[in-house]
């Protein structure tokens, strides 16, 4: 039914303004902005709709994975742009917030942030 259909994501913030400076300035996409809101463009064809909400509530889970070769290298760009990394308890995470290897070392390398609308973002390297 759905074969030939360009899909695409959503997902709301509460200021457009500042999103689109955090995921064009801080992580370095291009956006596009329009009268109905800003369009992430993400490599290899795929575009993520960003939509001013007054009543926005953060996602309380991870809206979008960017895959890295080195999390270390990407954890350090995050923060060194102010990019503070989230720590979740009982999770087993070092001291740059990466949680390395979940599920008894098979899963890939992870770190979580959010942006500034409070939405759950990640960076993970596959092993």
């Amino acid at each position: 039914m759905f074969e030939e259909s360009q899909a695409f994501s959503g997902f709301s913030v509460n200021n457009q303004a500042t999103a689109k400076d955090f995921y064009s300035r801080i992580l370095g996409l291009a956006v596009e902005e329009d009268t109905m809101g800003l369009t992430l463009k993400i490599s290899g064809g795929s575009n993520i709709f960003v939509y001013p909400k007054e009543d926005h509530t953060p996602a309380s889970f991870t809206i979008i994975n960017f895959p890295v070769d080195d999390i270390n290298k990407a954890v350090e760009q995050l923060k060194s742009k102010g990019v503070e990394l989230e720590h979740y308890e009982g999770m087993y995470q070092d001291e740059d917030g990466i949680a390395r290897g979940i599920a008894a070392n098979q899963g890939p390398d992870i770190a979580w942030f959010k942006d500034p609308a409070g939405n759950i973002l990640s960076v993970l390297q596959e092993k």
